[in-house]
């Protein structure tokens, strides 16, 4: 016998609403006419019109209108469950129709009855369908309920009154005495509901909320909901004024730490422990009320407490280590996301010694963890390998085994980039990493990992002492795996060849095997690296192989467009070609560390988006590609009237100065702003691009375009004069309107450097050696230097690499401690597309002393980059 639809949906706990249609639903709501009132049919047609609603059925203004009209029958019933039903269709349906006022009346009546079940629901209820046009005829009800003895008539009076506010702040602003009255109300979410109301209704009156809050420190509150609210008021206001650790406000805060509810406690904990600039001394109570939690019976006060220790750690791990016994107690805890919390603030704060016990503690407790809990382990093992660099052993030890565990994707890259930055510190932990990545690709069923761990395997493989084991590792891969890692260990195996001359026969043997290799990018790749090799010329295999192309792959599509697009007799020159940028520290750290696997378009660079910018202005077509954009400079205080930022573009022959100001004045408005440029040294400015409209606090962009010297093409530095010229008129700060007549004005600003960095864009080079005898000793230059404002190694290096404007290679700016000698190597592309490579010898005796030798395709960049130290 075929069970039927209702036996169903008992079996698998189905959906009873899942076949009902908006038409029947809304026909069957003409019951609601019917006398008697059927309350059960009701309740289940009101429940099917919410759920409609819910699941994104449209209901035309006419349906709901009628629906309306019928539902006001509905309020001749006192059935309790029937009209709290009602009440929610009301609010569900109160936007999709004009005419929901119908039902204002039999809200109003119900708001002001009797039963006191209803009348909190009605008030929501009718806030619900009336706008700031009909506010005022409910005003005095309004009024009424905010002070209302009954709390939960006052709470949703309360609330309500907020999401009033946000449309009509004015007419609820008259309520505030209403709401002063509430504020003293013994029932703790009255209360609560009530400082919330009235901290949003004062919040842009600084003056008034700051009265607000000394009123309530000195009278105190019963909520502790309240009292936290009060916290996070006089929070936000100590950031805002910038008062310190001194002011009433802290004393405050820091008085609630002694609070009788453990809400509070923590409110008031987490308070002090997020505020800037906050000192270990000022952090100590805080910590110590925290440390009290992560002992506390109750698993949310230990989560609240170890999360927020562990939020401490990261900028005070001294003011947390009188904690880390009752840490350690929470590695065993049966709640795994306390525990994780644990073991990873142990890991910010745990000194040397500890380093190897807590590791032990970790091995044991990762397989009881999931894998997203087990990426925030490893992160914060990799924070401690940068803290403590002689423990890298130990840590490559631990972090191998972990690796060979079960885990996913995010896990095992977790893992291996922990691996890739301890053996990219300690050399000597390179060829045990190396060894413990060769093993985890034999198995990695990660195609990005694999991909990444041969790229690795390739540059540094080479470097070692016995670089012939990596090959089978390598070349198992070519026979083994998928396209895309075959591609990259013949890649990797061209690198071999390149720097490895016994190697070369075997490698060269190897790529032509790979040469009939069934995928098109596997076959291409190994015949191009065969045929290179093959010619056992180190020019070719610095250039083809060990130091690719420096240059933006959009900039280059870009380019090679426009030159399709105009009939031109020149072969094209990849000089023309904008480079490619190299991240910051603070990109890298911006950067999630995920792998996308949807096809989104690769965002446009800074670079790129300036280059676009200025392709539009019709002044600075003529200047050719744009070879580089600086990092903005504050040519004004940010307090000041006019703030003016700078940004250089340097173009071929042209360097293109963007300043983008605001107008931070409310009463005036600026019209045609240009930035007026002195230029000297042989540097002539060609072009004025004014601001027609600087409006206030809206940003406008002024630009000026400065020619280099050409007969002299060595000075390339000099200091260029600014000053603002505009005209200004007096404006209606209310309306904006302004004055017919102005009055022309300047502003003095901040002069404007042109230096060396201005002229040279940082390029990596993977293989620095081989770049340098790729360029040659055509162009070399040598000279010696004392280093007189600079007293270490350390400072000597970092001056450097910000003066000349070129990148550093082979980690080579980082200078170990203790160190009296130290060679520094620089990579660098000058103005027009000239490499530029130096190479800085340091001595560290009665200062510094620099052995600066630079090698270019170009004379002049070499003579510039010589000349700029001295």
């Amino acid at each position: 016998m075929p069970i039927g639809r209702k036996d169903k949906d008992e079996e698998g706990g189905g959906n009873p609403f899942s076949y009902i249609e908006r038409t029947a639903v809304l026909q069957e709501a003409r019951i609601f006419q019917q006398t008697p009132i059927n309350p059960r049919k009701c309740c289940e047609i009101l429940t099917k019109i919410i759920y409609l609603i819910n699941q994104g059925e449209v209901i035309s203004t006419t349906e709901a209108t009628e629906t309306f009209f019928a539902m006001t029958k509905l309020f001749q019933s006192s059935d309790v469950i029937m009209r709290r039903m009602c009440y929610l269709t009301i609010k569900e349906m109160s936007k999709m129709t004009e005419n929901a006022f119908i039902v204002t009346q039999s809200l109003t009546k119900d708001m002001n009855g009797r039963e006191d079940i209803f009348r909190a629901a009605a008030v929501r209820a009718l806030c619900a369908i009336t706008d700031s046009s009909t506010l005022q005829g409910i005003e005095r009800y309004m009024k009424q309920a905010i002070v209302d003895k009954v709390p939960s008539v006052s709470s949703a009076a309360l609330v309500s009154s907020f999401h009033l506010s946000k449309g009509a702040h004015d007419v609820v602003k008259r309520w505030i005495n209403e709401v002063q009255e509430s504020c003293s109300n013994d029932n703790i979410m009255v209360q609560y509901h009530a400082l919330g109301l009235l901290y949003h209704l004062r919040k842009k009156d600084r003056l008034a909320t700051s009265k607000m809050v000394a009123k309530f420190m000195k009278s105190g509150l019963k909520s502790p909901f309240a009292y936290c609210m009060l916290i996070r008021i006089a929070s936000k206001l100590l950031e805002e004024e910038d008062s310190g650790h001194d002011s009433p406000a802290f004393d405050f805060i820091e008085s609630c730490l002694r609070n009788k509810h453990e809400l509070v406690i923590y409110e008031a904990a987490s308070a002090i422990v997020n505020m800037p600039n906050c000192t270990a001394r000022e952090l100590a109570p805080a910590v110590s009320v925290l440390q009290g939690f992560i002992s506390s019976p109750k698993p949310s006060m230990r989560y609240a407490g170890a999360k927020t220790l562990s939020k401490v750690a990261m900028k005070h791990p001294s003011a947390v280590t009188a904690c880390n016994l009752d840490l350690e107690n929470l590695i065993t805890d049966v709640n795994r996301s306390i525990a994780t919390l644990a073991i990873t603030t142990l890991l910010k704060t745990g000194s040397e010694s500890s380093v190897d016990r807590l590791m032990k503690q970790i091995t044991s407790f990762m397989s009881e963890i999931s894998d997203e809990f087990k990426v925030v382990v490893v992160r914060a093992i990799s924070a401690l390998c940068q803290k403590y660099p002689r423990k890298h052993a130990v840590m490559m030890n631990y972090l191998s085994s972990m690796l060979r565990d079960e885990g996913g994707f995010d896990y095992k890259k977790a893992i291996v980039e922990c691996i890739i930055a301890i053996l990219e510190e300690s050399p000597e932990s390179k060829e045990s990493g190396l060894s413990h990545l060769c093993e985890f690709i034999e198995d990695c069923e990660h195609t990005v990992l694999a991909t990444k761990i041969i790229h690795l395997l390739g540059r540094e493989g080479p470097k070692t002492l016995n670089p012939s084991k990596y090959i089978r590792f390598i070349y198992n891969r070519v026979i083994l795996e998928d396209e895309a890692v075959r591609a990259a260990a013949v890649s990797a195996l061209a690198r071999f060849g390149a720097q490895c001359e016994d190697l070369l026969p075997s490698i060269l043997s190897l790529l032509h095997h790979s040469m009939m290799d069934e995928d098109d990018e596997v076959r291409d790749r190994a015949t191009f690296y065969y045929h290179t090799l093959a010619q056992k010329q180190k020019v070719l295999n610095s250039a083809y192989i060990l130091n690719g192309l420096t240059v933006s792959l959009s900039g280059l599509e870009r380019c090679l467009q426009n030159y399709l697009k105009e009939v031109s007799e020149e072969p094209f020159n990849m000089k023309s070609v904008p480079l490619q940028a190299i991240a910051t520290e603070e990109t890298k750290t911006a950067i999630a560390p995920t792998v996308r696997k949807t096809k989104e378009k690769t965002p446009a660079s800074r670079q790129e988006m300036y280059a676009e910018q200025l392709s539009r202005i019709p002044e600075f077509k003529v200047l050719g590609n744009l070879f580089k954009s600086s990092e903005a400079l504050e040519l004004t205080e940010t307090e000041t009237e006019y703030v003016v930022r700078c940004v250089k573009h340097t173009f071929d022959k042209h360097i293109v100065l963007q300043f983008d100001c605001t107008n931070t004045l409310n009463d005036q408005i600026l019209e045609n702003v240009t930035v007026q440029v002195e230029a000297g040294d042989g540097f002539e400015v060609i072009a004025y691009v004014p601001c027609l409209c600087l409006k206030y606090n809206q940003p406008g962009v002024t630009y000026a375009c400065v020619a280099i010297p050409e007969e002299d093409p060595t000075e390339v530095t000099t200091t260029l004069s600014c000053v603002m010229k505009f005209v200004v008129k007096d404006c209606d700060p209310n309306t904006g309107e302004a004055d017919d007549d102005g009055y022309e004005d300047e502003y003095p600003l901040e002069d404007v450097d042109i230096t060396v960095a201005d002229h040279v864009h940082k390029v990596i080079k993977p293989n620095f050696g081989a770049a340098w005898e790729e360029v040659g000793d055509e162009n070399e230059l040598e000279d010696t230097y004392a280093l007189s404002t600079v007293n270490t190694l350390q400072d000597a290096v970092k001056n450097i690499v910000k003066y000349l404007g070129m990148q550093a290679c082979d980690r080579s700016d980082n200078v170990p401690e203790g160190k009296s000698a130290h060679t520094l190597t620089l990579a660098g592309v000058y103005r027009g597309g000239h490499s530029v490579l130096a190479r800085a010898k340091l001595v560290l005796k009665d200062g510094v002393t620099m052995q600066l030798t630079v090698r270019s395709s170009d004379d002049v960049a070499a003579q510039v980059i010589t000349s700029a130290v001295g």
